[in-house]
């Protein structure tokens, strides 16, 4: 791993899902297909974007803390996408950071985290914990003389 690359993110196709998680997942993509004409999926959930290395930094916050809800890699890969409960976006100020209603995976998703709930749906972060730690992965950034974000 090179310097500053967070160790515990893992490197290639993301997480690994329990099979379950996966084909609810994908009948899931399938039913919205069917049902829409299209390959996209809209979750019940808000998206906070962010740049890819502050979220990265982000991430590794929320896993050390036990907190840290389903996150995607947006398709170009320059941005990471937390998932946040619904009604967010009316509320998330960050500079630095967006949020978005609704949240649309594709047919494969690039999912960097995927915790299920009990209950097998994705659980989404807390905003208010997903904000402090943005604001602490800022921090650590320009501390280690990564300038802005």
């Amino acid at each position: 791993m090179g310097a500053g690359v967070p160790q515990s993110v893992p490197r290639a196709g993301g997480a690994v899902l329990p099979p379950s998680v996966v084909s609810g997942l994908r009948a899931a993509v399938r039913r919205a297909a069917d049902n829409a004409g299209s390959t996209t999926q809209r979750l019940p959930y808000d998206t906070v974007a962010v740049p890819l290395r502050h979220g990265l930094e982000t991430v590794d916050i929320l896993r050390l803390r036990g907190a840290c809800g389903a996150v995607l890699g947006d398709a170009g890969g320059t941005r990471l996408l937390f998932l946040v409960p619904s009604g967010t976006a009316d509320r998330w100020h960050l500079p630095g950071s967006s949020c978005t209603h609704g949240a649309f995976i594709g047919p494969e998703p690039g999912w960097l985290v995927a915790p299920p709930a009990a209950d097998g749906t994705l659980r989404p972060t807390d905003p208010w914990v997903l904000r402090s730690a943005l604001c602490e992965a800022a921090g650590t950034l320009q501390a280690g003389g990564f300038g802005q974000y």
